[in-house]
């Protein structure tokens, strides 16, 4: 699959909160191992009931099936995470040129632990602008702050 085969739709609350938070628990089973499943099965309630309807989401889908998202607060970057089935196939690329079309500019946070990330979002020409000790949560995982602006 190349990522002219992705098709980028907007979230359906109805429909696609259970896929979405399947390859969430799944790609962050892989990317956070650090963060340990049970933290990971905790967090996935506040990703159903809480991120997910709150956030403007857009939903990466090939052959009509949801194999991805992104989800953006304002032009922050609040979640971006593809199927590891899916991963290294242009279908992050694809959701991050899309809400950086939408938004003009992009900023995000990443653990500093989940290496692929680090060298995708820098392979997207991200910037890092800081870096805290502690998660969202006041866990001890260290964060980059990025941020990517539009060239055009």
């Amino acid at each position: 699959m190349e990522n002219q085969d992705v098709v980028i739709r907007p979230f359906d609350t109805a429909t696609d909160t259970e896929k979405l938070s399947a390859i969430w628990l799944e790609a962050s089973l892989k990317a956070h191992p650090f963060i340990g499943e049970l933290r990971l099965l905790e967090q996935r309630q506040l990703i159903e009931g809480e991120y997910l309807p709150k956030a403007e989401t857009w939903v990466a889908c090939h052959s009509g099936e949801a194999v991805g998202f992104i989800s953006l607060l304002g032009s922050f970057v609040g979640g971006i995470f593809i199927a590891p089935t899916h991963q290294g196939r242009g279908v992050g690329r694809t959701l991050i040129a899309h809400a950086l079309e939408l938004k003009g500019e992009l900023s995000l946070e990443v653990y500093i632990e989940n290496e692929q990330a680090v060298r995708f979002y820098a392979s997207l020409g991200f910037k890092e602008l800081s870096r805290r000790d502690v998660d969202d949560f006041g866990y001890p995982y260290q964060n980059a702050a990025l941020h990517l602006k539009c060239l055009s």
